[in-house]
This record gives C-alpha cells, sequence and structure tokens, in this order.
C-alpha cells in the first residue's frame, strides 16, 4: 500500500479511503471467507473491519505494516464473531461432510483448490487450521484468543489435518488415477 495514501487515511481523507477499500476489499473478503461461510456474516465482518481501520488508523506506527495489520483486524474481527455462534471447547463436531469432487480436471493440487477442501472441514477445526498454518499463530496463541486450553487448539489441529488429508485423497489423488 503507498504510503502517502494511508498518510491520506490519518487525515480522514475519504478518497484515500476510496483508494484503501478499492486495494484491500478483496484480500480481505477472502481473508473472511476463510473463517465464516455465510455471506451475511462475511459482509457484516468486512464492513466492520474496515469501520476499524478507518477510526483506528492513527493507532498504526508502521504504515509500511498496512496490510498486515488490516488482516489481523479482519482475522480477530472474524473471530469475534465465530465466538458468537461456536463453543472452541466442545469435541469437534463430526458434521457430515456433504463434498462435491471438483468439477475441473485436477492434474496438479493448487493453493485455490487446498483452499476449497479447508472450507469443507468442520468450523471449530478449520479455524484452529487457519489460525496456526495460514496466519501463522502458535497453539499458545491461539488458545489466549479463543479462550481453550493448547491441548484443544493442537487436538483440533490434528483433526482438521487428517480430514484435510481424506478430502485430498478423495478429491485429487482418486480423481488423478
Amino acid at each position: 500500500m503507498d504510503e502517502k495514501i494511508i498518510i491520506a487515511c490519518k487525515k480522514n481523507q475519504r478518497e484515500a479511503q476510496r483508494l484503501v477499500y478499492e486495494q484491500m476489499a478483496t484480500k480481505l473478503y477472502y481473508t473472511c471467507k476463510r473463517y465464516l461461510k455465510k455471506e451475511e456474516e462475511i459482509e457484516e465482518v468486512l464492513a466492520d473491519v474496515f469501520y476499524i481501520i478507518f477510526t483506528k488508523i492513527d493507532q498504526l506506527k508502521e504504515n509500511k505494516a498496512f496490510e498486515g495489520w488490516a488482516r489481523k483486524i479482519a482475522v480477530n474481527q472474524c473471530l469475534l464473531q465465530l465466538k458468537k455462534n461456536l463453543n472452541f471447547n466442545l469435541y469437534l463436531e463430526d458434521t457430515n461432510m456433504q463434498s462435491q469432487p471438483f468439477t475441473d480436471e485436477v492434474t496438479d493440487l493448487e493453493e485455490e483448490d487446498l483452499l476449497k477442501l479447508v472450507e469443507k472441514i468442520p468450523e471449530g477445526c478449520r479455524t484452529i487450521f487457519n489460525l496456526f498454518v495460514i496466519e501463522g499463530f502458535s497453539h499458545k496463541e491461539i488458545a489466549e484468543q479463543l479462550k481453550i486450553s493448547e491441548g484443544t487448539s493442537k487436538s483440533q489441529l490434528n483433526v482438521a489435518k487428517t480430514k484435510l488429508k481424506e478430502l485430498v485423497n478423495t478429491f485429487y489423488y482418486q480423481k488423478a488415477k
């Protein structure tokens, strides 16, 4: 993100805010989509994210860190939304994963394909997987954020990995044969 745009945002300049929105909306949307399934929840959280960005941008110490800071706000808002509806302390829900095979002929497992598979694992372990693998949080940080034990975080990550392997085997390797 151009540092001049960030400085202009700190001065509440609407044009700069529009540019930030245009440059960040898609990235932050997909960050939210990794955690939330319902489109209305994603849109609501995204609106909250931009509100926080524009009202708290003066707290950003390093303008160069803007994108990471904005993504962290998005993740935190998604977690707040999930905490309203999901108890991470319950043992993993073993939801019936009604998966549809890929419609395209798959020859190489691409990042996009893997992210589609991640969407199919149960919400609790998917959240832990996203926080640990994609966002880089430690189990201790996840436990503090979600108010669960580190053991629960580790357990849910292991289940997420197991279910993801099953999905990869089912939809990738069997189809590639």
